[in-house]
């Protein structure tokens, strides 16, 4: 579908849910609202494009699979925030930023190049006598032991293929 089907009612109510919901995360959508809103105009772009709400500042492959890392809220955030004050796009900034007590500022990507994402979790130490196995969160690195991983990740609101089997 063409960009321009996307409309302003569209970012606004995915705004107020980005809000609502990393908000309550602890997380901080960019005080700059015009920016932020382009943003999630880039956001419902890729998911009408993909099918997926793949980062607007990086190049997505449609091949969903492939793209998981940087699907949003992506692998790289809580990194990027830890380091930098913002992520990558500047979706997502710290309380720092909000507060005007360090600006946002452009960062050097992080996402490693195809041929090195394969290896993302190719060798996982094991623990024998587990009753369950223990799944991880890429987003955010919560941890739960149980059959499946949880629908949605309870700390940042990721879907259930955002875990990664981890002992």
């Amino acid at each position: 579908m063409p960009e321009a089907s996307i409309s302003p009612a569209e970012v606004d109510a995915l705004y107020e849910k980005l809000q609502r919901e990393q908000g309550a995360a602890g997380y901080h959508l960019n005080p700059d609202e015009a920016f932020t809103k382009e943003l999630l105009h880039g956001l419902l772009v890729n998911e009408r494009r993909y099918g997926y709400q793949a980062c607007p500042c990086r190049l997505a492959s449609g091949n969903k699979a492939e793209d998981l890392d940087i699907i949003c809220p992506c692998d790289y955030r809580d990194p990027d925030l830890a380091e930098y004050g913002n992520c990558y796009c500047g979706l997502y900034v710290s309380a720092a930023v909000v507060a005007g007590q360090q600006p946002a500022v452009s960062i050097p990507e992080r996402r490693p190049p195809p041929e090195r994402r394969a290896e993302r979790g190719a060798v996982k130490p094991s623990f024998s006598g587990l009753a369950y196995p223990v799944w991880r969160c890429r987003v955010c690195g919560y941890l739960c032991a149980r059959e499946q991983p949880p629908e949605v990740c309870p700390i940042c609101k990721v879907k259930k293929e955002r875990f990664e089997r981890f002992l």
